[in-house]
């Protein structure tokens, strides 16, 4: 279920996979922040996370299923629920006031929605870039298959 907030972005409701984690959200800018990394544990999570001010969610149940992990620096601040393991969202090392939110558990989307997602350059992070630039290591794309089962 999506709401209107006071200032008009819709709130979303979100969960992890086994309902334990509830929260609530509102996207800094909508879909357009969609994206992959290509870090170590980006990589291998595989998520499209979109961005929210820290502000701008709110766990409404199961704060204490949330762990944490941390690697490298320790800045960046990944949750995921302990009972299922879902990936929920993160504190982002590049900008410690968001939250990189995790779109499989936000309610009625899905990373399939998006056909094609930029994917961030992480292997090198812009904090460690003489440059600080964000560079766009390249794209991830998925086409449905129109002969598969429509459930």
């Amino acid at each position: 279920m999506t709401e209107k907030s006071p200032d008009d972005r819709p709130v979303h409701q979100a969960a992890c996979h086994c309902g334990t984690v509830r929260f609530t959200l509102r996207l800094a800018d909508g879909l357009r922040t969609a994206r992959r990394c290509n870090c170590s544990y980006c990589s291998m999570r595989g998520a499209v996370a979109v961005s929210a001010d820290l502000n701008d969610i709110h766990v409404t149940q199961g704060q204490e299923a949330l762990a944490l992990y941390q690697f490298n620096t320790g800045e960046a601040k990944h949750y995921f629920c302990a009972k299922c393991g879902i990936y929920t969202f993160h504190q982002r090392r590049s900008n410690h006031h968001q939250y990189g939110v995790n779109v499989a558990c936000i309610e009625g989307m899905s990373p399939f929605d998006f056909a094609e997602v930029p994917v961030s350059e992480g292997r090198s992070h812009p904090k460690d870039r003489a440059d600080g630039a964000s560079i766009t290591a390249g794209w991830s794309r998925y086409e449905a298959n129109p002969l598969a089962p429509d459930i």
